[in-house]
């Protein structure tokens, strides 16, 4: 599939099922189901994939997916609204890179780079650890991330990141080359 014009993107994933769903991608399911409830209109959502954890660890595996929506919501005001619906699906914020029931990501809000793209040059250099509350658009790491860009990849090979100017493909192609990544696939 591919999609014409500037995209809001979503990255979402799960390890853990939690009381009330029996999968991590019933979790993810229930997610975009609940962005619509909340001014978050799903356009386009790709395939699901399960992933190793990055980093590696000892976690359960990781049902990955990418959604291309469209709201009227401001970029802050729209991660606000996936960390709600994080907190409605159990996701509690404790240990960073833990096992989580969910995560959604804002991984890109149209052509937009946030706060500036020298800012964001800098701070994506060191992973976005240094943001001290900045809103970081494009997501510091999605160009690092197989999990991330494959599934980006079935919405819009073509799309193009908006500070470092390579498409989807050029970006996994990249991320191939290198040893961080684990094993990636597509569910049936």
């Amino acid at each position: 599939m591919v999609v014409e014009g500037d995209m809001i993107l979503i990255g979402l994933g799960s390890n853990l099922t939690g009381r009330h769903f029996d999968s991590p991608r019933a979790v993810l399911e229930a997610a975009v189901a609940e962005m619509a409830e909340h001014g978050i209109e799903v356009l386009h959502i790709s395939r699901f994939y399960q992933s190793e954890p990055v980093p590696k660890s000892d976690q359960p595996w990781f049902v990955n997916a990418v959604a291309s929506v469209k709201t009227a919501l401001a970029p802050a005001a729209l991660l606000d609204r996936l960390h709600e619906i994080e907190a409605n699906l159990g996701r509690e914020r404790r240990i960073r890179w833990e096992a989580r029931i969910i995560d959604l990501d804002l991984l890109a809000y149209e052509d937009r780079a946030l706060p500036s793209k020298a800012r964001w040059r800098d701070l994506s250099a060191d992973g976005g650890e240094q943001a001290g509350g900045e809103i970081i658009i494009p997501h510091p790491r999605l160009h690092e991330r197989l999990f991330v860009l494959l599934p980006l990849m079935d919405i819009d090979p073509g799309w193009r990141h908006p500070v470092l100017g390579e498409r989807a493909a050029e970006l996994a192609n990249k991320v191939k080359k290198t040893a961080k990544q684990g094993i990636i696939r597509p569910m049936a």
